[in-house]
């Protein structure tokens, strides 16, 4: 760590088992970020390079720094050659007045590789205070995120039979923004689904959303969960959780609103999961395997989806009344 005048300066690293090109495009490919970075919600382009992995870009970013949902965009500049990506805040989150840096891949061998993850940040107003909350949140964020790249790099194509994607669909004859609005409503859910126990709703930023929800089980245990939701009116929202139950280790999910002139209102809810291999017999009994766990998220999860998509159906098609 070294510091100028208003200006903090750390490094970050971690070698990884794992051939350099390999953690490169892990760096690159931002969109992948919420299914590798535990801080990561939500990342999309606002600016995409001519070339994939190579080139300046523009990214917006949602994620969580010291328990607190934030998002700022960035300017990228991708270099595949030297597996480097450096980075600059444009719109910082305050309290960062200022930040960047960058990712740096080095080739130790064909199979081994170090990852440095640099940056440079000032405080608004040169604050002690704020600037000691920034040290905690990138010294947090980056341990996390450089042994993501590990685990993700290390675990290879060997990771993906945990992974799930599904996804449930209802077409509404009535207007998407009420479709909207009901998914955008969650703190009302204890009244309107009735899986759902409990809910504290905090928006501190207008579309920046942290959930906690208990929900009840077929069983009727209940668990709870806790996630950041990134709302775009009123068509798209988007959440990780950060909190999940035992038999996963990773769900993030869309709520989307097609709304065209003369057709049905098609509503769509996407689900990614991991599953924990290691708590499959813990949570479902000794012989359970990865299938098995599969399709009991499958079901689970799918089962309070299509149920919240059809109350959010019958809301819209009685105007708001249902």
């Amino acid at each position: 760590m070294s510091d100028q005048i208003g200006v903090r300066e750390v490094e970050h690293q971690t070698v990884v088992n794992a051939p350099a090109e390999t953690v490169y495009r892990l760096v690159a490919d931002v969109e992948r970020w919420p299914r590798i970075f535990p801080p990561s919600v939500h990342a999309e382009y606002v600016e995409k390079g001519a070339a994939r992995g190579s080139g300046d870009e523009v990214i917006r970013l949602w994620a969580v720094a010291n328990g607190e949902p934030k998002t700022w965009t960035s300017r990228r500049r991708l270099d595949a050659d030297a597996l480097r990506v450096d980075f600059r805040q444009e719109v910082p989150a305050r309290p960062v007045a200022a930040m960047g840096g960058a990712w740096l891949v080095e080739r130790l061998s064909d199979r081994e590789s170090r990852v440095r993850l640099l940056h440079d940040y000032r405080a608004v107003d040169d604050d002690p205070g704020s600037l000691q909350l920034i040290d905690t949140a990138v010294d947090r964020n980056s341990g996390s995120e450089l042994a993501a790249i590990k685990d993700a790099a290390e675990a290879g194509t060997g990771a993906a039979g945990t992974f799930l994607t599904f996804e449930d669909t209802v077409t509404v004859d009535g207007p998407g923004r009420l479709v909207y609005d009901f998914l955008n409503e969650a703190d009302q859910w204890t009244e309107r689904l009735p899986h759902v126990a409990g809910i504290v709703l905090t928006e501190d930023s207008p579309g920046l959303q942290t959930l906690e929800m208990d929900t009840r089980a077929e069983d009727g245990s209940v668990h709870t969960t806790k996630s950041v939701r990134v709302c775009f009116p009123h068509d798209r929202i988007v959440y990780k959780q950060l909190r999940v139950p035992p038999l996963l280790t990773l769900h993030t999910g869309v709520w989307t609103v097609e709304e065209e002139p003369g057709r049905p209102t098609v509503v769509r809810s996407l689900h990614t999961v991991r599953v924990n291999e290691a708590n499959i017999e813990a949570v479902l009994g000794a012989g359970a395997d990865l299938d098995k766990a599969k399709s009991m998220v499958r079901s689970s999860i799918g089962g309070n989806s299509v149920a919240t998509l059809n109350r959010a159906k019958r809301f819209a098609e009685s105007g708001g009344r249902g």
